[in-house]
């Protein structure tokens, strides 16, 4: 992502109440080592903080859950609870674990190990990161073995995903569910979960990797922007994800930081049922959208136009980047009626949606708009409820892999396929591209299937967009990068 400069006059927004005072007041007002985080994040849980789901990015971003493995700044599996491993065959890995100790207590072993991916293989719909792959887990002296149904090449960097994060025995309840509270591996324990609202984190002392440098967290869940904003300025909170662009006027820019990010913004067209089944309008969506409109006008050159489904974020795809054949020849939608849906946690994306509306418009298409918080909205969306979906989704988030939200997003086994996409040509080049074990040729082929993909016009990328975070001057050591995973460890402190 290119240097950004600030745009834009200086916006009032409204005072946020004292929502934090009375969370974390103990030590909350303190200064210096041991001071507890107050932290504001935009998307409250959507599945009750089930780590199988949309909001296990919540918790390994407060610093609550680990896997096997982790991502370096390259993107390369790094050990985590794992110190090691070795591929023994085309579908045996042996992973040698750290000592390390869960929540409650009890020790992380080759047993309780192999137990948390059973479960994460069990749970139902089945995690992103496991989309399209049959894995078992096996405790082998001191290490676990895995083995998967085929060749998994890229097996490391798929237990980094937060999603398969491990759990002591006591998490998992008889529903298939997992229970966070109290039984991770990080550095910081959840205590307290009040529903949508707010979460309280402690210290967790005996953690593997040392201990943090403050004492808890106070995270709420704040979806509106312009609220998480004013909370940053006004001293409310210390951390705050997710700046809108149009309140980074109103932020001291030293408390304004950037990170580009996988993540890229699309229009997602449901291919299954109403008006877009019909891939000639969907043609003709495609060519409605003008990405240059909104980068200026909406990102305020917080982003750029979209070229695809990953980003300039992701340094080498540019490069290998293969032109979609065999698009649909569009037509005139005629006055054709669709819904359009987007949520409201991304103050961005409710502004594309009315843009959008404007330019479908303009091509002959009747829109309706929907916007909800985002909550309310992905279990309707997933559904088919829509016929259109606006949504932000960092594409090396589930697995640190090129391919895996493909295989999760747009095969027709695919766990959050949103456009919910069923084409055989699509599911064969995922199918390739997934059996590729060398870096750079998994690369060209994720890239090949990602114009067959683009060749179905299921989805139009319209932007890859940066993150802005609110950090009060006084915090050190807030992790950003570029897949959204972290945020709060051991060295975050005020």
């Amino acid at each position: 992502m290119r240097h950004r400069h600030l745009l834009g006059p200086l916006l009032l927004a409204p005072v946020l109440t004292a929502c934090f005072a009375s969370q974390g007041s103990e030590g909350g007002a303190q200064g210096g080592d041991g001071s507890r985080l107050r932290v504001a994040l935009a998307f409250p849980p959507a599945e009750n903080l089930s780590p199988y789901g949309a909001d296990a990015t919540l918790l390994s971003r407060l610093g609550v859950t680990e896997g096997l493995t982790a991502l370096d700044a390259n993107g390369a599996a790094a050990p985590a609870l794992a110190e090691s491993w070795r591929r023994e065959n085309d579908r045996s890995w042996l992973f040698t674990l750290r000592e390390a100790t869960f929540q409650d207590g009890s020790e992380v072993t080759p047993a309780a190990v192999a137990a948390a991916l059973t479960h994460a293989t069990e749970a139902r719909p089945a995690p992103a990161a496991l989309s399209g792959v049959t894995l078992s887990a096996k405790a082998a002296g001191d290490a676990v073995r895995i083995t998967t149904k085929a060749s998994d090449p890229v097996l490391p960097l798929r237990l980094s995903s937060p999603s398969l994060a491990v759990f002591a025995a006591k998490a998992y309840a008889k529903d298939g569910g997992a229970d966070p509270v109290g039984t991770a591996t990080g550095p910081f324990e959840l205590t307290q979960v009040n529903g949508s609202a707010s979460a309280s984190l402690d210290r967790f002392d005996d953690y593997w990797g040392g201990r943090a440098q403050a004492s808890g967290i106070d995270a709420r869940f704040i979806a509106d922007g312009t609220a998480r904003a004013n909370a940053v300025r006004t001293g409310q909170v210390d951390i705050a994800e997710a700046i809108p662009v149009a309140q980074a006027a109103t932020l001291d820019r030293a408390t304004l930081e950037e990170t580009a990010t996988t993540r890229t913004t699309s229009l997602q067209l449901n291919t299954r049922s109403g008006p877009f089944k019909n891939p000639k309008l969907r043609a003709a969506a495609r060519e409605a959208v003008d990405s240059s409109a909104l980068v200026k006008g909406v990102f305020e050159g917080y982003a750029d136009p979209g070229a695809g489904i990953y980003g300039p974020a992701v340094s080498w795809a540019e490069g290998k980047r293969v032109q979609p054949t065999g698009r649909a020849r569009a037509a005139k939608p005629n006055g054709t009626a669709v819904t359009l849906a987007t949520y409201d946690n991304r103050p961005e994306l409710p502004e594309i949606a009315q843009v959008l509306q404007q330019q479908l418009q303009k091509a002959g298409f009747k829109v309706t708009l929907e916007v909800r918080e985002y909550s309310r909205l992905e279990s309707d969306a997933l559904d088919g409820k829509f016929d259109a979906f606006i949504g932000a989704r960092n594409s090396l988030v589930d697995t640190g892999d090129p391919v895996g939200v493909l295989a999760s997003d747009y095969t027709c086994d695919g766990g959050y396929n949103l456009a919910r996409l069923c084409d055989k040509k699509a599911d064969r080049a995922v199918a390739e591209a997934d059996a590729v074990a060398d870096t750079g040729e998994r690369q060209d082929a994720a890239m090949r299937a990602e114009a067959a993909i683009l060749g179905t016009d299921a989805v139009v990328p319209l932007a890859h967009q940066g993150i802005l975070a609110g950090v009060a001057t006084d915090v050190r050591g807030v992790l950003l990068d570029p897949y959204e995973r972290t945020l709060i460890g051991t060295g975050t402190r005020r």
